[in-house]
């Protein structure tokens, strides 16, 4: 009898352990399915047609990480809602995520999408805007306003009370920034303020001086403001630019003679507004821009110089000129002269091709 029920319990041990086995094996391969389907899941949504496509987020201010993961997946960049929730716990950034307006594109993976929105790399919609050499402030001002990225009259107020951060201001001056705001082109956020375009503005003039440069400004006895405002009146002088280090040649030659600089940029920019042609009247007119009636340099620039304004100041042409008219043949050119006869040699050829 005992023997039968040994026998017995042996059977039904060996059936246990058989069950166990098999539900052992069912757990695996369950739990090999699921991660397998976890790892699934926690791939790029697969799109390559729509890979380089561009997929614009808005995370409501307040979304939690379960929202997040709902808007990603409605948005189609992540494959299961849960699992990016879970994910992004597991990384310790669950309560990193930030709200604003993102751009996407369908291929990221979940640690890329989880960087964007935990350090907040929101998408800004950007404008272009070209600022020419040998803009005004007034210019630069209206050109800004233009594109809707400046309130005219307080981008012009700011320019005038700021401190340029590379130069000075000396009495005199109209505008603190006049010539420091770098002409170029530039891509700006659509919500930037003024004070980021001054910024930034004059953040590329820097770029541009180089140590290399400064040095150079050095050698020939020039600090910043006095480079700035010396390539402003190259810059408004010259319509051709191969002239540029002709024109600038002229300005350096006289400046040793210790000749007024004679520009009818530097008048024009005293009177205030725009004229073809100077008369004599105009010359007299009372300014420490008026460079006819005041030796030296002006206060201060006189619009924005560009790179090869600057260059032209630094290396001027290696002659011996100090006078130059324009051709008035429409070439935009000059005649150039070493003394005051040439000079009026020069006059009557100008005016014969008129």
């Amino acid at each position: 009898m005992r023997a039968e029920v040994a026998g017995t319990d042996g059977i039904r041990q060996r059936t246990l352990l058989r069950l166990a086995g098999a539900v052992l094996l069912l757990l695996a391969v369950a739990f090999g399915i699921f991660a397998m389907q976890i790892s699934v899941w926690l791939k790029p949504v697969d799109l390559p047609a729509m890979a380089q496509e561009a997929v614009p987020v808005s995370i409501p201010a307040g979304s939690s990480s379960q929202r997040i993961a709902t808007i990603l997946t409605e948005k189609g960049l992540v494959r299961h809602a849960l699992v990016f929730r879970f994910y992004a716990k597991y990384r310790g950034l669950d309560q990193q995520l930030q709200a604003g307006n993102y751009m996407f594109t369908y291929g990221m993976t979940m640690d890329q999408l989880l960087q964007e929105l935990s350090v907040g790399n929101v998408y800004r919609p950007t404008v272009t805007v070209t600022i020419p050499e040998g803009f005004l402030l007034e210019q630069i001002a209206e050109r800004l306003a233009q594109k809707g990225l400046v309130d005219y009259e307080e981008f012009m107020l700011l320019a005038t009370e700021a401190v340029p951060v590379l130069g000075r201001v000396e009495p005199g001056q109209r505008y603190a920034l006049e010539g420091y705001l770098f002409p170029d082109t530039y891509e700006f956020p659509e919500d930037v303020t003024a004070q980021e375009i001054l910024a930034r503005m004059q953040s590329r003039l820097g770029e541009l001086l180089t140590p290399a440069i400064r040095g150079r400004a050095k050698e020939l006895g020039l600090d910043i403001h006095q480079l700035i405002t010396l390539a402003s009146l190259v810059e408004r002088e010259v319509q051709s630019p191969q002239e540029a280090p002709l024109v600038a040649a002229v300005i350096h030659n006289r400046l040793a003679k210790g000749m007024p600089l004679q520009i009818c940029a530097s008048v024009i920019y005293a009177l205030g507004e725009h004229r073809d042609r100077l008369l004599y009247a105009d010359l007299e007119v009372e300014s420490p821009f008026n460079t006819y009636r005041h030796a030296g340099l002006p206060p201060g620039p006189i619009a924005a110089p560009g790179k090869r304004a600057i260059m032209a100041v630094l290396y001027p042409a290696e002659v011996d000129y100090l006078f130059y008219v324009l051709k008035e043949d429409g070439s935009g050119t000059h005649y150039f002269g070493n003394n005051y006869a040439e000079h009026q040699a020069n006059i009557r050829r100008a005016r014969s091709n008129r």
